[in-house]
């Protein structure tokens, strides 16, 4: 009896370079069956690039992949009909219904007659789209959008699911559908590569997470295990007011992460290994710069903490707001807000 591999999907030192460009350098990664995989880092990290690579439509320049064990070419045919691709950009024909973009989509897969029909029914069924099939694609909502570029990508059944950022856009109860969706899809043994910027949907879904950063891989481990490597405990963000000369600066800027917003205000970001000693202490600091602390807020140290603790800058940095269009907002988990009026 052959016995199946634990890993469903595995890279090995990939490379890939546009140009003068390196886009990915030596990443690795692996997916188990049952598991959700995040590729965590701002844009321009490498992620798309990656999954690119993986979904067979760009050729790595060096590395392998291997599919059950067995090492695969990923552009072949054979290859492709194991994986599922959800991209950031919408792939639907916007004009036809959304039973329509399925039809199309399953023809393309091979699936034919009656099959085509039940499983056409089972995966809009799965999006929660069922009584909206007849609709066209237009007049849906972003987060509708969303959830048919998964259904089509889930025709063929594929053991391996990529999705690359797949939640740009859509608004929080869409956000939640797609991961109530992504669970599921865990739960029957699917194995999920999940590229996102965002921290919350990192935390929220994967069981590993790979941390990537000018196209290579930083960090690879479980959530626990990655904030178990965090040297502080608390972040408090603080926002401060007043007119400050240039030595005042320099003592808010050896606190933290200070940002000047105007002439008048600022942001300061301090990481304390114990919020009950070393607050007091922070406080006293900025009291003696002559600055006036308006708002506080504490919050436990997450996985953008470790990021800037690896790189020395923030998750995203690099991120184009203009483009970035609709994802979850910055949060973390506070455990104490103060406004000083």
């Amino acid at each position: 009896m052959t016995n199946t591999p634990a890993i469903k999907l595995a890279a090995s030192a990939l490379q890939k370079t546009y140009g003068q460009r390196r886009a990915v350098t030596n990443v690795s990664l692996s997916l188990n069956p049952g598991e959700i995989v995040g590729i965590l880092g701002p844009n321009g990290a490498g992620k798309s690039t990656t999954i690119s690579i993986l979904a067979g439509l760009a050729a790595a320049d060096a590395g392998q992949v291997t599919l059950n064990g067995e090492t695969v070419k990923t552009g072949a045919a054979e290859y492709r009909k194991h994986i599922g691709l959800v991209t950031q950009d919408i792939a639907l024909f916007e004009e036809l219904t959304a039973r329509l973009n399925c039809e199309i989509f399953a023809s393309l897969y091979g699936i034919q007659g009656r099959a085509r029909s039940q499983r056409i029914a089972e995966v809009l069924a799965q999006v929660g789209l069922s009584e909206r099939a007849d609709d066209r694609v237009q007049n849906y909502s972003g987060g509708m959008k969303r959830r048919l570029n998964i259904a089509v990508a889930l025709l063929h059944n594929p053991e391996v699911i990529l999705l690359d950022e797949p939640t740009v856009g859509v608004d929080p109860q869409s956000r939640n559908a797609i991961f109530d969706q992504l669970e599921a899809l865990r739960s029957s043994g699917k194995s999920i590569l999940y590229s996102t910027h965002y921290m919350e949907e990192a935390e929220r879904l994967c069981d590993r997470i790979v941390i990537m950063d000018h196209g290579q891989v930083i960090a690879n481990d479980t959530v626990a295990n990655l904030k178990a490597r965090l040297p502080v405990s608390d972040l408090v963000d603080l926002e401060l007011t007043g007119t400050l000369d240039s030595a005042q600066r320099a003592s808010l800027e050896a606190l933290g992460e200070f940002t000047v917003v105007d002439e008048n205000n600022a942001r300061l970001t301090a990481s304390l290994k114990s919020l009950a000693t070393e607050l007091p202490i922070l406080l006293e600091k900025i009291a003696n710069t002559c600055a006036t602390i308006t708002h506080l807020s504490t919050r436990r140290a997450g996985l953008e903490a470790l990021f800037l603790q690896l790189t020395g800058r923030q998750l995203r940095d690099e991120d184009d707001p203009a483009g970035g269009g609709g994802g979850p907002p910055v949060t973390s988990t506070e455990n104490t807000r103060v406004r000083v009026v």
